[in-house]
């Protein structure tokens, strides 16, 4: 196992909800001697310094400005959330001593993949402060299987394995059992005790069920990488490794973005003023006018990264005729004639020609022309911040399934991309 797989595994396993990415993300900044900066304050910037900050605890920004920051603004953007399922409030639901967990879904997951699986419990507990504008926020991850989502047997007719399920009624998490002696109301007790608090001093929470399963190499050769929340924690790998690493003498940013899976029209999201409006402050303390940082602006590139679909060998009628990339053959670059991924020939070019120079294999991915497809945010940034940009990304099997797997070699191969990019 790689230095690149292993930071990888140890992200994935820290990373259970879009808070712990952040907070782990944080870690690893400071520990690099990054310096903290709040959004609310006044911030003593100065070339040569690196500094990180988050909004709302789930998207986090880093950034270094080196010694000439009008030397050029290069850009590295991911997402921290993944598919998964939400608690709802008073989410208990009892029926013939079951209790239940009352849940939505969020984003585009495969149901089926979430049944028949041990579920845990992270996210974000929000408690009694010392006065209503100032509540105390608890990270939270039950760090054990609590939760299943059983599948009905196949005796009793559920029917064709394309049937959709009804999410209000099918993917409710078994939690416990109760009875007449037990009281009903047993998920906020358990959540004031895993907190550390009183039941009746929290005040709300944003709480995701998530698969227990480590991420793992496996295959005849150690070939493949599966994990749960591949989608896109390892683009977050990608991008705090490398701007850890850049010594680059003009602006870097690495942007680690929230609700890109629920489409990042949030105020923490990619499609959100974050990104402009923090550009716009840090040349204005620079000293830079409004001219010059539009200019900057003009000479940009932006990097949007996250996972591209491998070709499926069971499902060859799914792909592109002629542009199918595969598990370890490289990093993707995503064109989509509709912009669904951010890019133009020059792109291509530009990027291709970074690979070339560094050795990285790289494949390109096209959906067929009778498939939507996805999208990712770097459409979205680019549109608000009008730089040239270029999606790119590791290829994988099953995107937002619980279990998703990848090409063990290709995770060093987005990094050095990456870490090349921001350099």
């Amino acid at each position: 196992m790689d230095i690149h797989q292993k930071e990888l595994l140890h992200l994935l396993g820290a990373g259970t909800s879009p808070f712990h990415v952040v907070a782990e993300g944080k870690r690893q900044l400071a520990d690099a001697g990054f310096a903290e900066l709040d959004p609310a304050d006044t911030w003593p910037l100065r070339p040569g310094g690196k500094y990180y900050l988050s909004y709302y605890g789930s998207t986090l920004v880093a950034f270094t400005i080196g010694a000439n920051p009008a030397a050029g603004l290069r850009l590295a953007a991911a997402h921290t959330d993944f598919p998964c399922l939400r608690v709802k409030p008073s989410p208990e639901i009892v029926a013939k001593r079951y209790g239940k967990l009352n849940v939505e879904v969020y984003g585009g997951m495969i149901q089926r993949s979430w049944l028949d699986r041990p579920l845990s419990l992270a996210g974000k507990v929000v408690v009694r402060g010392k006065d209503p504008f100032s509540p105390k926020t608890i990270l939270t991850d039950a760090q054990k299987p609590l939760c299943i989502i059983p599948e009905l047997a196949v005796h009793m007719g559920r029917g064709s394995d394309a049937e959709p399920f009804n999410s209000q009624k099918e993917l409710l998490p078994l939690m416990t059992m109760t009875g007449e002696a037990i009281d009903e109301v047993y998920f906020l007790p358990y959540l004031a005790g895993l907190c550390r608090s009183k039941p009746e001093a929290i005040l709300s929470y944003e709480l995701s069920l998530y698969p227990v399963e480590k991420g793992r190499i496996f295959g005849l050769h150690n070939e493949f990488l599966g994990s749960p929340r591949l989608d896109n924690l390892t683009s977050v790998a990608a991008c705090l490794r490398s701007i850890i690493r850049t010594k680059a003498d003009g602006l870097r940013l690495a942007l680690l973005f929230d609700n890109e899976e629920v489409g990042s029209t949030t105020k923490q999201g990619a499609a959100s003023q974050v990104v402009p409006d923090l550009l716009r402050r840090i040349y204005a303390v620079l000293g830079f006018t409004e001219e010059e940082y539009t200019r900057q602006c003009a000479r940009a590139f932006l990097l949007s990264v996250d996972v591209a679909h491998a070709y499926h060998p069971n499902y060859p009628e799914k792909n592109d005729l002629t542009n199918f990339p595969v598990l370890g053959g490289g990093v993707v670059l995503k064109t989509a004639a509709s912009q669904t991924y951010a890019g133009d020939a020059e792109a291509v070019a530009v990027i291709k020609s970074l690979a070339e120079a560094h050795d990285i294999p790289c494949q390109i991915f096209v959906n067929r022309s009778d498939m939507r497809g996805g999208s990712t945010l770097g459409s979205l940034l680019s549109a608000r911040l009008p730089v040239r940009t270029m999606d790119i990304g590791a290829p994988l099997l099953s995107m937002h399934s619980a279990y998703e797997t990848m090409g063990a070699g290709d995770q060093k191969h987005l990094n050095n991309l990456v870490t090349a990019f921001l350099a």
